[in-house]
């Protein structure tokens, strides 16, 4: 896929997970914040929590479930990237927050969209 192509349906999708978290009560903050170490697709609230959101699609899930691609490397990302952000903000760092996964695939043949949230996904290694 053309890195244009690739890049409007990541925009698309995202869009597509927001509008699903916002129906589940979730508060958009900002979308797409991108920093020297990486990317938070979407930081939203839950209640008083802040939840930075990494936002997987995939057109095919019988190679891979969307959320299973997000490797140790792209936790660690995503953890200095969340870090970033609260810095960046002037937030500290008790600021109680989870970095969630919202995964996004399509049943083969139709045009059901289905979602795969996994709450807290990624979590500081002490």
């Amino acid at each position: 896929m053309a890195p244009d192509k690739r890049r409007e349906t990541g925009l698309a999708q995202e869009a597509c997970a927001a509008r699903y978290l916002m129906q589940q009560g979730l508060l958009m903050i900002e979308s797409n914040f991108t920093c020297r170490v990486g990317e938070i697709d979407l930081v939203m609230k839950d209640g008083d929590i802040l939840v930075f959101v990494e936002v997987r699609y995939r057109t095919r899930t019988d190679f891979m479930n969307p959320v299973t691609s997000v490797n140790y490397r792209k936790q660690q990302k995503l953890l200095r990237a969340a870090a970033t952000y609260l810095k960046f903000r002037g937030l500290t760092d008790r600021v109680p927050c989870r970095i969630d996964v919202l995964g996004i695939w399509r049943t083969d043949n139709s045009d059901e969209i289905n979602f795969n949230w996994i709450k807290n996904a990624i979590q500081p290694y002490c």
